[in-house]
C-alpha cells in the first residue's frame, strides 16, 4: 500500500524552526546573552498565543463553549496567527471531526491509536485526508462569523506579520532585533507548538481515566500546567461544551480563569457549564466499571457484585435526591418561606449523599 505523499513545506518548516530552537537559540544566547525585556516577552508571547489557542481556537470556536465580544474574537485571532497553526476556520473543523470520529484511525485526523507520533505531529507531515483539507461543511456556524473568515482569508500575511514583524518591531524598540526575534519569535513559536500537540498525543496516553474510558483521553494535572489547563482531557472527551477543562478550584487551568474574568467585564457570555448531578455520574459508573471488573475475578464474585449494585443504586438514589432538592431551591430564590424549608431540606439531602459517597469509597477501596 503506497503512503501518502508527504507535505514537504511542513517537514522542512518544522525541521528547521525545531533545530533554530534547539541550535541558534541556545548559541545565541551563550554568546550573546538575552536580557529581562526579551525573556518577559517572550513569556507574554507564550501565553498570548497559547491561548489564544485554547481558549479561542478550541472553546470558543472549536465547541461554542461561550460567546466572546468582537474585541475578544478579534485578539483571538491574531494571536492565532501568531501560534501558527492555520486558521481558526481550519483547525475547529479539524478538531470537530477528532471529536466526532475521536481514536478511528480512518476518520480522527489525529487517531492517538495510530501511535505517540502521529497524533503528535506525523498526521500534519503527510497527505492523510486530501479530500477533506478544505471541506468545512461541519464548521458552517464559524462561515458567518466576519472575524474567522477574515483570519481565514488573510492567514499567511497575518501568521508572518505576528511570528516575523511583531517580535522584530518589539526588538526594534529594545535595541537588539535578532536576540527578540529568536526568543520572542522562533523559540516561543516552537514552545507553544509541541505544548499543543500535548493535547493531541500524550493526553491520550497517560494520565487517568476518571469519567469515561470510550475514547484515549486522559486527565493529567502535569500535562494541564504545559498546555494552559488543556491536561483535564478525558473530562474535556466526555463533556466538551463546558468552558472548563479543569472543574475543580485547585485546578491549573488558566484558560478557564481568563474566560471568567473576560465575563466579569462583560467581554464573554453564556458560559456553558456540566451539571455537577453528571458529572458526579460519570464518576461513579466509572468507579462502579473498575470495581466490577476486580470483582469478577473473585470465588465470591456473584454474591460481591450483586452487594457492590445494590450499594451503587443507593448511592445513585442519594445523588439524585441531593440534586433535585437543589434545583427546587434555585427555583424557589425569592420566596422566603419556602426557600428556608428547602434549605433545611437540601441540607439533610447533602449529609445524607456524603454519608453514602463515603461509604461507597470504604467499600470500593477495600476491594480494591
Amino acid at each position: 500500500m503506497n503512503k501518502p505523499r508527504i507535505l514537504w513545506l511542513n517537514v522542512i518548516f518544522f525541521t528547521v524552526t525545531l533545530v533554530g530552537a534547539l541550535v541558534w537559540v541556545p548559541w545565541h544566547g551563550v554568546v550573546n546573552g538575552f536580557d529581562g525585556v526579551e525573556w518577559l516577552t517572550f513569556i507574554v508571547l507564550v501565553f498570548a498565543s497559547g491561548m489564544s489557542i485554547t481558549g479561542g481556537y478550541h472553546r470558543l470556536w472549536s465547541h461554542k463553549a461561550y460567546k466572546a465580544h468582537p474585541i475578544v474574537r478579534f485578539a483571538y485571532a491574531l494571536g492565532g496567527a501568531l501560534a501558527f497553526q492555520n486558521s481558526a476556520l481550519h483547525w475547529a473543523s479539524d478538531h470537530r471531526v477528532h471529536h466526532k470520529h475521536v481514536d478511528v484511525n480512518d476518520k480522527d485526523p489525529y487517531s492517538a491509536n495510530k501511535g505517540f507520533w502521529f497524533s503528535h505531529i506525523g498526521w500534519m507531515l503527510r497527505e492523510y485526508q486530501p479530500e477533506r483539507y478544505n471541506d468545512y461543511q461541519n464548521a458552517r456556524d464559524l462561515q458567518n462569523d466576519r472575524i474567522v473568515m477574515w483570519q481565514h482569508r488573510n492567514y499567511l500575511w497575518l501568521a508572518l506579520l505576528m511570528n516575523i514583524g511583531l517580535p522584530a518591531l518589539l526588538g526594534w524598540f529594545n535595541g537588539d532585533v535578532l536576540s527578540m526575534v529568536l526568543l520572542a519569535g522562533l523559540l516561543r513559536l516552537v514552545i507553544v507548538h509541541h505544548c499543543t500537540f500535548f493535547i493531541n498525543s500524550l493526553a491520550h496516553v497517560w494520565g487517568s481515566q476518571p469519567y469515561t474510558d470510550r475514547n484515549t483521553a486522559r486527565d493529567n494535572g502535569i500535562l494541564a500546567v504545559l498546555t494552559y489547563g488543556e491536561g483535564y482531557h478525558n473530562f474535556h472527551h466526555i463533556f466538551e461544551h463546558d468552558y472548563r477543562n479543569g472543574i475543580r478550584w485547585w485546578h491549573y487551568d488558566p484558560t478557564k480563569w481568563l474566560i471568567k474574568a473576560l465575563s466579569w467585564v462583560k467581554l464573554a457570555t453564556d458560559l456553558r457549564q456540566v451539571p455537577d448531578e453528571k458529572i458526579e455520574t460519570a464518576k461513579l459508573q466509572m468507579q462502579l466499571k473498575h470495581t466490577q471488573h476486580k470483582l469478577s475475578r473473585l470465588p465470591n464474585a456473584e454474591q460481591m457484585l450483586a452487594q457492590l449494585q445494590h450499594e451503587y443504586e443507593l448511592l445513585k438514589q442519594h445523588l439524585t435526591d441531593y440534586y433535585l432538592a437543589k434545583k427546587a431551591l434555585l427555583e424557589a430564590k425569592g420566596h422566603q418561606l419556602k426557600e428556608q424549608d428547602l434549605h433545611a431540606q437540601a441540607a439533610q439531602l447533602r449529609q445524607a449523599f456524603y454519608q453514602q459517597l463515603r461509604r461507597w469509597q470504604q467499600y470500593t477501596a477495600h476491594i480494591a
